[in-house]
C-alpha cells in the first residue's frame, strides 16, 4: 500500500526531471572537460538523446535505474503497490528504448548507455574514462 496520498504521490512524481538531470550533468562535464563538444536533448534523432557527439557519429544516453529498468541493478525494482500499471509503463519504457538504439544504429550512429548507479562516487571516474575511450578511440581501432 502506497504511504502517501494520490495527490501527494503525483506531486512528488512530477517534480521528477526528464532532462538535464544530475546524472546528465556529471557526464556532460566531463566530456566537456577533455575538449568533446556535442548537442544536447537534440530531438531530431530517436529518443532524444541526452548527448549527440556529430563529430564521432556516437549518441549517449544517460538513463536512469529505476525508469529504464536496469536489471540486476539495487535501484530497479517494480512498485509494490499498482503494480499493473508500473510493469506496462516499465516494460514500455525498455521497449521504446530498445527501438531507438537500434534504429540509431541501424543509420550508423554508435550507441552508449550510461546507467546512473554507474555514476555513484566509487566508480564514476573509472567509468567516465571508459566512455571517453569509447567515443574518442573507438575509430582509431576499427
Amino acid at each position: 500500500m502506497d504511504n502517501l496520498s494520490k495527490k501527494a504521490r503525483s506531486e512528488n512524481m512530477s517534480r521528477i526531471k526528464s532532462k538535464n538531470t544530475m546524472p546528465e550533468e556529471i557526464v556532460r562535464k566531463y566530456i566537456f572537460s577533455k575538449g568533446l563538444r556535442f548537442r544536447k536533448n537534440d530531438s531530431r534523432y530517436p529518443g532524444k538523446p541526452d548527448i549527440v557527439l556529430p563529430k564521432y557519429r556516437t549518441i549517449v544516453f544517460v538513463n536512469g535505474c529505476f525508469w529504464h529498468c536496469h536489471s540486476g541493478c539495487k535501484d530497479f525494482s517494480i512498485p509494490k503497490s499498482n503494480v499493473d500499471f508500473w510493469e506496462k509503463k516499465l516494460m514500455g519504457n525498455v521497449k521504446r528504448d530498445n527501438d531507438n538504439y537500434r534504429r540509431l544504429k541501424s543509420e550508423g550512429w554508435n550507441v552508449l548507455i550510461i546507467w546512473e548507479c554507474e555514476l555513484s562516487k566509487g566508480e564514476r571516474a573509472k567509468r567516465l574514462d571508459k566512455l571517453y575511450y569509447d567515443i574518442v578511440l573507438r575509430d582509431t581501432l576499427l
